[in-house]
């Protein structure tokens, strides 16, 4: 009778369908897009300086979805040897090999051209087109070639993140109006202090990757005092919009905004003084910043508000 050779208890199993399916959700990087989507609908409102169609509304968060997964997929692609060597980023799909790098390569693409379909179909070419436009810089621009070479990485290729705003407000307008662009500005300087942040928690994750993040490359000192200046102008830049918008949006863009820079101060004392720091204070800040700031902006456009005006 032929020997059985028992399997290690220890052996890896086959993932299951279930762990697959989560596998692919997660290559999409769920908690970035909600993220995303906040900013996406203000910026409808504000458009409309109302309520738009709900099903505009509807088809434009649905094709921002699969653009925003497409490029976190693509991402996922590309970053896969970083990710393996991260401790954030170890558990992610094509890190622990659950999910082949080509199917993953063929689903990113697969998202990309389905939310342009979608996006042309059900608001404009316009949206679509520029859906598209985020996801190559993202991937191309960002992730094959800053994100690699330059500490000023995060900087430019956050642009890509900045684009949901303008998607939105062409879903609704049919075009790219000056608030759209301010919007864009708010979410551009933001970023860095946003992602400087992290990174200064994780430096050494991003030096054993070799990835050239600024806290990397620089002093905390010189890190903290960038946050700071980056912090300025957002809150500076997010006034821009108050000639768009009414009395709601600004007293929650002041009082966020200040909120915002007591932190980013007190990293950069606390960094200089060589005090015990917290950065993720700061990371986590950044995040309930940007969703007040642009829940404001839908209450004060929902509401329908008279307009502050020029001058404000």
């Amino acid at each position: 009778m032929p020997s059985v050779t028992p399997v290690p208890a220890d052996a890896p199993t086959a993932p299951s369908r279930g762990d697959v399916l989560r596998a692919y959700v997660a290559l999409t990087k769920p908690r970035i897009i909600e993220l995303l989507l906040v900013t996406t609908v203000p910026a409808m409102l504000l458009a409309e300086r109302g309520i738009p169609s709900p099903w505009l509304v509807l088809t434009t968060l649905v094709g921002g979805t699969m653009a925003a997964g497409s490029a976190n997929a693509l991402n996922c692609v590309v970053d896969a040897d970083i990710d393996a060597v991260m401790k954030r980023t170890k558990s992610r799909p094509l890190a622990r090999h659950v999910v082949p790098a080509r199917n993953a390569m063929v689903f990113g693409v697969v998202l990309g051209v389905l939310s342009f379909a979608w996006l042309w179909a059900t608001t404009n070419l316009l949206a679509a087109a520029m859906a598209v436009g985020a996801i190559l810089f993202y991937v191309l621009v960002y992730t094959m070639v800053l994100k690699r070479r330059t500490a000023q990485n995060i900087v430019w290729g956050g642009a890509a993140g900045c684009m949901p705003v303008v998607i939105g407000w062409a879903a609704v307008t049919g075009d790219v109006g000056w608030p759209a662009l301010v919007m864009f500005g708010v979410i551009f300087f933001w970023t860095p202090p946003h992602f400087w942040a992290l990174a200064m928690k994780f430096r050494d994750d991003y030096a054993k990757a070799g990835v050239p993040m600024l806290p990397v490359v620089a002093t905390p000192t010189q890190v903290a005092k960038q946050i700071v200046v980056y912090s300025w102008v957002m809150v500076a830049w997010s006034m821009l919009l108050l000639p768009a918008t009414g009395w709601v949006y600004l007293a929650f863009a002041v009082l966020a905004g200040g909120w915002f820079l007591v932190f980013a101060h007190r990293l950069h004392t606390a960094v200089k003084r060589d005090e015990p720091a917290n950065p993720m204070k700061l990371f986590h800040l950044s995040n309930s910043y940007l969703t007040l700031l642009f829940l404001a902006l839908a209450v004060d456009s929902a509401l329908g508000l008279p307009v502050l005006g020029w001058p404000f």
